[in-house]
């Protein structure tokens, strides 16, 4: 038998926790403590045993390693968890247990106005059922949207810190088309294509997800304190299956970009270098047979060669907007809730409430013909503009803009705000 990782606890030793065991939730939190994101082995035993049965019988084998081996429920976990994996898994956990108390971490999440969604709740992502025994034990989310409807129909839209301004145009271009057309955006939170996509679609008036390496009380990274800030407190989520506290170690940032891919319908990849960790969720999308897509950039720009290798070698279509991306999200033929569909056409990408809401408005106004549609796409969701600004974005003569503009009052889809007209804000 091989060695563990580290020595065990000698038989016999007795931990007793200061929470209750037995509840599910106290139980799911402690696990995300416990085991590191992505931990397969803690997966397959949190799945077979439940996360309060799986966790007593953690404390068991710590007590007496060689009973809890044995037999009982672990027989079902069959050849898919070696004994010497379970030895060396325990040796891992062993260390978290003596500090282990999800209450108090708990308590620091109640006070940001934050919520612990476990999986057999009704805001859980049902993409994260992809990721089998790989999905996340709970998610610690800030923020007051419902984050399976803030998911539903999302895109991910991801790239490298050190991005171009390029890149960072095409990003936060992308994100604020998708939100105008009732689709999410989800991203990562880091410098660089992350921050441009969901300053997009913040600008757009519209709610973006951000999934943390580390805990949601620690806004990393510093740079973009304000904008993660923004997004809990405008509808959107700040996202992390570590507890409050813990810090964004590396391989955590790597795990996370599973659940990016997994709670999308598509990912698209705007600027990747050859080792860009945006690469890492480019391949967790495809494992999880979703629609991948990348944007060119110069062919002698090094913040796209991994956009281009992508492209090169077939796993990714080449997307250029919001409308490319939305109908590359629209080909796969399940919705997100794992039913089948009946093959979505490009302006259907299986949304949520709250998002097709938002899709329908921008279809009524879509339906009033020019110049009313055009009028709409320039006018800004958040601040007002001037008759006249609003003339040069929509490409319309003043009189022109102004028919637009009573046709969109008419009908509910634009509002004056003293001298200026804006959007009527989404009703959420």
């Amino acid at each position: 038998m091989a060695e563990p990782l580290f020595d065990l606890p000698a038989a016999g030793t007795r931990v007793d926790l200061p929470f209750d065991v037995a509840d599910p939730r106290l139980a799911a939190a402690a696990w995300s403590r416990l085991a590191e994101p992505g931990d397969l082995v803690a997966g397959a035993l949190v799945a077979q045993l439940g996360a309060p049965g799986a966790l007593a019988w953690v404390l068991d084998a710590v007590r007496d390693p060689a009973r809890g081996l044995c037999g009982g429920a672990l027989a079902d976990l069959g050849t898919s968890v070696a004994t010497t994996r379970l030895l060396d898994a325990v040796a891992r956990w062993a260390p978290r247990l003596e500090r282990l108390d999800p209450r108090r971490e708990l308590r620091v999440l109640e006070r940001l106005g934050g919520t612990l969604v476990l999986p057999e709740d009704d805001g859980w992502p049902a993409g994260l059922a992809d990721l089998d025994t790989a999905a996340p034990f709970a998610l610690w989310v800030r923020g007051s949207g419902d984050l399976a409807d803030l998911t539903a129909g999302s895109v991910a839209v991801v790239g490298a810190r050190a991005s171009t301004g390029y890149g960072e145009h095409v990003a936060a271009d992308v994100s604020a088309g998708l939100v105008d057309r009732g689709a999410g955006v989800v991203s990562g939170g880091a410098y660089g294509i992350d921050a441009a996509a969901h300053r997009g679609a913040v600008a757009a008036g519209g709610p973006t997800v951000a999934v943390l390496a580390g805990g949601v009380d620690r806004l990393y990274p510093p740079g973009n304190q304000d904008l993660l800030r923004r997004i809990a407190d405008d509808g959107g989520a700040l996202v992390s299956e570590v507890p409050p506290g813990s810090a964004p170690y590396k391989q955590r940032f790597l795990a996370r970009n599973r659940i990016i891919a997994a709670v999308s319908r598509a990912t698209v990849v705007v600027e990747a270098a050859w080792r860009s960790g945006a690469l890492s969720t480019a391949r967790h999308a495809t494992d999880l047979f979703r629609p991948l897509g990348a944007v060119p950039g110069p062919v002698t720009s090094a913040t796209s060669t991994g956009c281009h290798m992508l492209l090169r070698d077939g796993r990714a279509v080449c997307v250029t907007d919001a409308d490319e991306v939305l109908e590359l999200a629209s080909a796969i033929g399940v919705r997100p809730d794992g039913a089948e569909s009946d093959g979505p056409g490009p302006r259907d990408p299986g949304l949520g409430p709250v998002a097709a809401a938002r899709r329908a408005t921008a279809d009524r106004a879509a339906a009033l013909g020019d110049p009313a549609r055009l009028v709409w796409d320039a006018l800004p969701v958040r601040a007002s503009a001037a008759l006249e600004s609003v003339s040069r974005a929509a490409g319309l003569s003043v009189r022109e803009t102004l028919a637009g503009l009573g046709v969109l009052e008419q009908h509910g889809l634009a509002e004056r705000e003293g001298a200026s007209w804006r959007r009527p804000p989404a009703r959420r």
